[in-house]
């Protein structure tokens, strides 16, 4: 049998996290919009946490650092650049398939967050970069998948906004105006490939809160945590 190779995933974010700690962080990006419409992921989303039903490769636990972004010395290797959209919906589906893919072959672990960091709203009061910097292993563990050559790609089936924050912004639709954040859950499917010709597929969800303000293309503000409905 062939040995599984470490795979960088989103799947396990956030489950040593207090629920206080997720509430805090939230509610400071969206304010009284996004404590209403993400109170049913606390209840059952903090507790059992969101598991990815593809079984090609165990996901290592992620770094819950709050680390600042690193500049690299050249570029941001495979990780694309933001795109200029301005609808929620298609920007958490891009940023999603970005979240999703990387290549250790090309592209070290400071590129690799200096790329994530290029998608990130710069309102420091509605950034939340530990949650999306948390996604990238320990530099010891980038080092490993390097060595075995790890690479993801990515395709997206769909996204849409959660009932609940369809509600609460039918309910307050003014909430919205305050910082202009959308909460987006996101569908989808990761590849993963190693050397050897290594490789499996798993299927994936990540629900985004995603800052589009009028006449401003959108930006990633958080991870935020599992609201599939």
């Amino acid at each position: 049998m062939q040995k599984r190779s470490p795979t960088l995933s989103l799947s396990s974010y956030g489950v040593g996290w207090s629920a206080n700690r997720r509430i805090a962080i939230v509610a400071s990006v969206v304010a009284v919009l996004l404590v209403i419409a993400t109170a049913v992921a606390w209840l059952s989303g903090s507790k059992n946490g969101h598991q990815s039903p593809g079984t090609a490769a165990p996901a290592p636990a992620p770094s819950t650092s709050s680390e600042a972004p690193v500049k690299p010395a050249v570029g941001s290797g495979s990780v694309p650049h933001p795109p200029q959209i301005a609808e929620p919906v298609a920007y958490a589906k891009a940023a999603a398939q970005m979240l999703w893919s990387y290549d250790t072959r090309n592209t070290s672990r400071d590129q690799q967050l200096a790329g994530m960091h290029a998608w990130m709203t710069d309102e420091s009061t509605y950034a939340d970069w530990a949650s999306v910097s948390g996604q990238v292993p320990d530099p010891v563990l980038w080092s490993r998948m390097a060595d075995q050559e790890q690479h993801a790609t990515a395709s997206v089936t769909e996204g849409h906004y959660p009932s609940a924050f369809k509600q609460a912004l039918a309910d307050d639709p003014s909430a919205i105006t305050k910082a202009y954040i959308y909460v987006v859950t996101v569908n989808g499917k990761q590849t993963l490939s190693w050397n050897k010709g290594g490789g499996g597929a798993e299927e994936r969800a990540v629900t985004l809160a995603v800052q589009c303000r009028p006449n401003h293309d959108c930006t990633l503000a958080a991870i935020a945590p599992s609201v599939t409905q």
